[in-house]
């Protein structure tokens, strides 16, 4: 078992590990202390935070169907890496020199933009360099990417510490990781496919030759993402059970331990138990979360919780990628994983704008409670889901 633990990872897939790491790192230092940053620094509403998460995710949604597609026809994937990682890396630190709603909107948005061109096609990268282990390599990757946002929020509390609690400042530190992701995207090659077939691709032509299976399964992802609101939700809830800001961002960073470290493990079980079983076991996990959130106010449950929900996110982007990998053929990855992060892209964006309004309307334990219930049903329907 331990030899198939650490077997060979291709150079590729560990270099496109080193880059989401580094990514991660500036971008997890921000993300836990954005909604701290917004609501007490700027004096943003509840609903403002959805609005701008959402709008941040509809950006990326968009565009990862777009480039993945693209990225289908051109044959090429490596220069979408590139624009997209630094893109991203660019925009982080603006709102620490301007500090208004405007620029963290600005700033998120460009962000997502970024990660909207790089996605689909650095996935279709990592596909394309498995070998009947998909769950392993994307398993790999999220694990690596995930190890960024653990380091990421411990560097977010020690600069807050040092920086008597200067949110605005944390964004300029956060370049530094950035530097180097950017250096990193300059090594990942383009895996060679049938440029001929996919010139003239559409995704009208892509959705007609897709199988059953993963229309069904997008149809499935679409109403479970309509719940899965933004995980500063998350953050804000423990904020609110805790009063403490090292608490709320110490969960999240317990959170994202967890789910760094089981990420590549599951991956192996999945490739060998089946990626939907332990696909359906995540959500279950999401449902029990959210409803464990909705009802109990203590701290200690609080990182019992964020425990869990680090295991759901091991079982959950990873496995779906891999499992759509495994159905799709490699000259159509691009398109199908850009369709699918597309669609729950947009899903995202309204579930949290529904959030954030519930939330300031009735509390928070209303949409923590409709996030459980609806996620729950979605996992049975998963599982009688059939090939």
């Amino acid at each position: 078992m331990r030899e198939e633990l650490f077997k060979k990872i291709p150079k590729q897939v560990f270099l496109l590990g080193v880059i989401s790491f580094f990514t991660d790192f500036a971008s997890e230092m921000l993300y836990p202390i954005a909604p701290l940053f917004l609501t007490v620094t700027l004096g943003a509403s509840m609903a403002t935070v959805g609005l701008i998460e959402g709008i941040a995710e509809i950006t990326a949604g968009l565009l990862k169907g777009y480039f993945g597609n693209l990225s289908d026809k051109l044959g090429k994937r490596s220069i979408f890496v590139v624009i997209g990682y630094s893109l991203s890396s660019i925009a982080k630190p603006l709102p620490g020199f301007f500090p208004k709603i405007g620029t963290v909107l600005g700033s998120r948005i460009t962000d997502r933009f970024g990660k909207g061109i790089r996605t689909a096609p650095r996935d279709a990268i990592l596909a394309a360099h498995s070998d009947g282990n998909s769950g392993a390599i994307f398993g790999f990757h999220r694990g690596m990417d995930t190890l960024g946002a653990v380091i990421g929020p411990v560097t977010a509390l020690i600069l807050l510490n040092f920086l008597h609690s200067s949110y605005q400042q944390v964004y300029i530190y956060a370049i530094i990781p950035s530097i180097f992701a950017i250096i990193f995207t300059f090594t990942i090659k383009d895996v060679k496919t049938k440029r001929d077939v996919n010139n003239k691709l559409t995704y009208g032509e892509f959705w007609k030759s897709a199988p059953d299976e993963y229309k069904k399964l997008l149809y499935l992802v679409i109403i479970f993402s309509l719940v899965n609101s933004s995980d500063v939700f998350l953050i804000l809830k423990s904020k609110s059970i805790s009063s403490s800001d090292t608490l709320a961002i110490g969960g999240y960073v317990f959170y994202n331990i967890i789910y760094a470290f089981a990420s590549y493990p599951i991956g192996i079980f999945a490739d060998k138990i089946g990626k939907k079983n332990v696909f359906v076991l995540g959500i279950f996990i999401f449902s029990f979360v959210y409803l464990g959130f909705a009802l109990f106010s203590n701290n200690i449950i609080v990182f019992i919780l964020f425990a869990f929900y680090g295991l759901y996110s091991s079982t959950n982007e990873g496995i779906i990628k891999a499992w759509i990998s495994d159905i799709t053929q490699h000259e159509y990855l691009g398109s199908a994983i850009g369709l699918l992060t597309m669609s729950s892209g947009l899903s995202i964006m309204l579930g949290s704008i529904i959030a954030g309004i519930l939330w300031d309307s009735f509390g928070s334990t209303v949409p923590f409670l409709v996030t459980s219930a609806v996620s729950f049903i979605v996992g049975i329907l998963i599982y009688f889901l059939k090939k």
